[in-house]
């Protein structure tokens, strides 16, 4: 039974690292027709999905990428946006180079790949687009000013998307995780007190794992999420209500 109505879609992921590679897997799962992007073939290659490398950073090489999956896939229906990268530091300690390359991989790849795949799903009448964020975009975590920028950021791009587009039958979401266990985290993780201290903040006890927003990227993703749109979904073990 396709309760969520997603067998046949086509969908590109752009990130292969935890989160999107979880997503891209559950999209396939569930019937859809996926393609994923990312600029490092090392991960592309252990999904065993369709792939496309590309710097999604440029916003040639996004509008390129886009063109491409649609092409690849026949029509472009799901676009999932799971890029992120981060690098902890005091607000005073943080050098312009690093505020650059995060705000440029965060944010400029997720408005150039969101614009071109919008474009698509505006002509064609339908569309979902989910933007993976972060509760950093809603709290102030200390020494995440880039990351909790550019969180914020596309939180207010999805919902300035779907307001614009709503009309045409393409929906935009985020999903914002708490600390979940992922390549992006995991060094952090490991430092000393870390897992313990932010485990403490978490009321259902445990950090957060890619399998966890699963569920969420899919409903959002889905024909069940018609009627939702502009929404931010805290998948977060209820770390915002702390």
């Amino acid at each position: 039974m396709d309760w969520l109505g997603l067998r046949g879609k086509r969908a590109l992921v752009a990130g292969a690292g935890g989160i999107g590679a979880a997503a891209a897997l559950a999209l396939a799962d569930a019937g859809a027709d996926v393609v994923v992007a990312d600029r490092d073939p090392r991960r592309l290659g252990e999904l065993g999905l369709r792939t496309l490398e590309a710097d999604l950073t440029d916003a040639d090489g996004a509008r390129d990428c886009v063109t491409r999956a649609d092409e690849l896939l026949g029509g472009l229906d799901v676009f999932v946006h799971a890029v992120g990268v981060n690098d902890r530091r005091p607000v005073l300690g943080t050098p312009d180079d690093v505020w650059r390359a995060i705000t440029s991989v965060n944010l400029d790849s997720a408005f150039w790949t969101g614009r071109a795949a919008g474009e698509l799903m505006v002509a064609r009448g339908y569309g979902r687009i989910v933007y993976l964020s972060s509760v950093s975009g809603l709290l102030a975590h200390p020494h995440h000013a880039p990351y909790a920028a550019t969180k914020g950021a596309v939180n207010q791009l999805a919902r300035v998307m779907a307001r614009e587009w709503a009309a045409s039958g393409v929906t935009v979401n985020a999903v914002a995780p708490g600390y979940t266990e992922t390549g992006l985290t995991h060094d952090h993780l490991e430092k000393p007190g870390v897992r313990d201290g932010l485990t403490a903040l978490v009321p259902t006890g445990r950090l957060g794992t890619p399998a966890d927003l699963t569920g969420p990227i899919l409903f959002l993703c889905s024909g069940q999420a018609a009627f939702v749109t502009g929404h931010v979904l805290y998948a977060d073990g209820g770390r915002t209500l702390v």
